[in-house]
């Protein structure tokens, strides 16, 4: 009997827009609501990563990075995160109040 290797499953790459545009706008300010919560979520996810490179590479090298961008990129990651999280629970707030509004 064997062990299945431990996989992670990408979900956003499996994601696929109604209108086929989640990346395709050209102008900031036509971009749909799904488009831009989309790309905050890829920009939360990117500041959450270059956390744990920056991290990965102060044990490896610690001479290579300095202490303070460390710190800074976890600030960061951790302020976009809660932000995010904020973020969802005022839409799942939203709309709990418009389905029970009806």
């Amino acid at each position: 009997m064997s062990i299945a290797p431990v996989t992670v499953d990408n979900f956003r790459s499996r994601m696929v827009s109604s209108s086929n545009l989640i990346d395709n706008a050209s102008r900031p300010e036509t971009a749909s609501f799904e488009q831009t919560l989309l790309r905050a979520f890829d920009a939360v996810n990117e500041k959450q990563q270059k956390t744990d490179a920056l991290s990965k590479q102060m044990i490896i090298d610690p001479d290579s990075v300095d202490v303070h961008d460390v710190t800074i990129a976890m600030a960061e990651a951790n302020l976009s995160l809660k932000i995010a999280q904020s973020v969802i629970d005022r839409l799942i707030k939203g709309w709990n109040e418009i389905t029970t509004s009806r």
